[in-house]
């Protein structure tokens, strides 16, 4: 829109500018031929009252001229004869004189010289002029032009000079007008101009402006929204173009968030994010944190002569099974699964608390035994699990190459978590925890321990560690125990 007033400014001004030369210059040519042709005949017709020497005559008459003329500031005649001397002029006052001091000396000379026509010349007054007496005509300094022109005889010799001063304030009034004029026409499409410029600057901006307001949304994460801009111009094309960008954009990331989904289930978002903060994909091999996490270790008791009385088909579907049950709880816990390494499960729990992990293997027995009525009903034998918890400090990274990354935690803590829930078949124990797990309890009230050794070492490990059995207070079934072991 500026841009737009701007250019209509130029132009008015243009207009302006053009027109005021124009008329100035039309002004000033239709004053000089009439001056020239005014003088001409004014010359012609007095030349007989300047060869009588009829004076007080040509006086009144220049007199009444002067008066009735308002653009003429002094009319002289001079008369050769008397070496140029003015013996009529109005003002009086310039009568008598030779070299009158009204302009410079330049035109007094050149206005006396001899010509077969009229002759004209732009000057300047040397003094202010009043008359009537009293009333400035013109003041000094004000620009005007002189027309000159010869007196002369029928016979042809001249006998003196006719000299008119003529006010250009005609011409300087009627550009005016005409500046006037053309402002007001310029005014007008001025106005025209902005309203027009208003006009065209809300239909290029307003849907510019939509479709700004669009790209934030989008960037803000709202891939759903379009550009709702109808138009059959180029602004129209664009919004078009970027309606069909944002929703080729949406069904990219649809597809990036639905692999980012399916690779979390390889990966767990929390080991993402202690491994890879800055995004998966800036995963690298090597990349390693240390961590003092809960591990639980799960495995099916008799597990190869279970699968031995099954098809291949059939153990994966049991396998399966089993699996969505206890990976259900032990999500719900606050842990994730790290890998599955045959039908035993490798699971993490980075809470700060141990209850978290405890409370998973409680509900992973609980959900146990509903498993076992469903393979029941179907004459298919129970299966048993043994789960073995501990706590310290592990190295949570990736390891592999470039082309075959895999996450896992190393350590230990991971080594002692298996060798404890190994040591469910010795003790005769479904779930059993080490001190380390204990002394990390928030809540020791929630959950019945019971000490089964308090000294006893594992494979790979010279220092003696206490295991304990976990049991929970009846609630699913009726029993006069107070408390039940799994």
């Amino acid at each position: 829109m500026t841009t737009t007033t701007l250019l209509i400014v130029s132009i008015v001004g243009a207009i302006v500018w053009l027109w005021a030369s124009s008329e100035r210059e039309l002004f000033r040519e239709q004053t000089l031929q009439e001056a020239k042709t005014l003088t001409m005949l004014l010359s012609q017709s007095w030349s007989n009252e300047l060869s009588d020497s009829n004076w007080n005559q040509l006086r009144l008459s220049l007199d009444s001229l002067l008066r009735h003329n308002p653009d003429f500031i002094y009319i002289l005649i001079s008369d050769d004869r008397a070496n140029h001397r003015i013996i009529a002029a109005s003002p009086m006052e310039f009568q008598d004189r030779y070299i009158p001091d009204l302009v410079p000396v330049s035109v007094t000379t050149k206005a006396l010289q001899a010509s077969e026509g009229s002759r004209a010349q732009d000057t300047y007054l040397l003094r202010t002029i009043e008359f009537p007496e009293g009333e400035v005509r013109a003041r000094r300094g004000e620009p005007i032009l002189e027309v000159a022109s010869d007196i002369r005889l029928v016979s042809g010799s001249k006998i003196g000079t006719l000299r008119v001063g003529i006010s250009l304030g005609r011409i300087e009034r009627a550009v005016a007008n005409a500046v006037g004029k053309a402002l007001l026409v310029g005014t007008f499409a001025l106005g025209v101009g902005l309203v027009g410029a208003y006009i065209l600057a809300k239909q290029v901006s307003d849907p510019i402006r939509r479709l700004q307001e669009t790209v934030a949304k989008i960037a803000a994460g709202e891939l759903d929204r379009r550009a709702e801009i109808y138009r059959a111009d180029e602004i129209g094309a664009l919004a078009a173009a970027f309606n069909e960008m944002s929703a080729a954009l949406q069904g990219s990331f649809d597809r990036l968030q639905g692999t980012i989904e399916s690779f979390q289930r390889f990966v767990p978002e929390k080991f993402l994010v202690a491994i890879a903060p800055e995004g998966i994909e800036n995963i690298q091999v090597g990349v390693a944190v240390k961590r003092t996490i809960s591990i639980l270790f799960c495995d099916i008791r008799n597990y190869t002569s279970l699968s031995e009385a099954m098809t291949p088909l059939e153990t994966f579907s049991f396998l399966n099974d089993y699996l969505e049950i206890v990976g259900q709880e032990i999500a719900r816990h606050g842990g994730f699964i790290d890998k599955y390494i045959g039908d035993a499960i490798m699971a993490l729990f980075d809470d700060r608390a141990t209850d978290g992990a405890v409370q998973a293997a409680i509900a992973m027995r609980r959900r146990l035994i509903s498993f076992n009525q469903a393979r029941l009903e179907r004459q298919l034998p129970p299966i048993e699990i043994g789960i073995g918890i501990h706590r310290g400090e592990v190295v949570m990274g990736t390891v592999g190459f470039v082309s075959r990354i895999e996450s896992t935690a190393i350590g230990d803590a991971v080594n002692v978590a298996a060798r404890v829930e190994g040591l469910t078949k010795e003790y005769g124990c479904n779930v059993l925890v080490t001190d380390a797990v204990v002394d990390s309890l928030g809540d020791r009230e929630a959950v019945q321990l019971n000490l089964i050794d308090e000294a006893v070492k594992v494979k790979g490990k010279d220092e003696a560690i206490a295991v304990y059995e976990v049991l929970e207070r009846t609630s699913c079934r009726e029993s006069n125990e107070n408390f039940f072991r799994f």
